[in-house]
């Protein structure tokens, strides 16, 4: 993996920039009793998303890669979820500025967790949805594997510099307005 660096992923890239706006926007809020703990909850899972990442990238286990993917977009989600709650503070172009981005990070992430999933074969169930929709069925991911490994891999528990670059080619397409069908 030493190619190929977590500052490469799209959306790594898109939550350094989200934490900066997390930053931005919170300094309005910080000086409001009443908002003290949502601005620490809130630069803390900006932080988290992109934290989970560097530590996902550098496991060595396919697994743990794909479950600190997992525990980053469950940041992503939780940071959406209280940017719509804190429509008493902060105006309805920021919120939804702010939403587009975290829409997209959770899509990639989506995408590459599914892809890694199909690819390493280690669930017998489909690849699952995300709650927006996101995310590919399990047949799709497996004929995406063939086209492009040869093969699905069934017993590896890994991630190879070909696989990564493939992740990062995935991160950075922009998916925001893409439909289930087309990820």
């Amino acid at each position: 993996m030493s190619r190929n660096r977590v500052e490469d992923f799209g959306p790594y890239q898109d939550g350094l920039k989200l934490f900066d706006h997390v930053v931005e926007d919170m300094e309005i809020l910080r000086k409001d009793c009443r908002c003290y703990r949502l601005v620490g909850q809130q630069v803390g899972s900006a932080d988290s998303i992109c934290a989970n990442m560097d530590e996902g990238f550098g496991r060595l286990s396919r697994t743990e890669f794909i479950r600190f993917l997992d525990i980053s977009r469950g940041s992503a989600r939780e940071t959406l979820g209280r940017y719509k709650r804190l429509k008493h503070w902060l105006s309805k172009d920021t919120i939804a500025a702010r939403v587009d981005i975290v829409d997209g990070i959770i899509a990639r992430l989506t995408k590459s967790i599914n892809t890694l999933r199909a690819n390493n074969n280690t669930r017998n169930e489909p690849a699952r949805r995300s709650p927006d929709g996101e995310g590919g069925t399990r047949s799709s991911m497996i004929h995406e594997s063939h086209a492009l490994y040869g093969t699905t891999v069934a017993d590896r528990d890994t991630v190879s510099e070909k696989e990564i670059e493939e992740l990062l080619r995935i991160g950075a397409r922009d998916t925001r307005h893409a439909t289930p069908d087309t990820l």
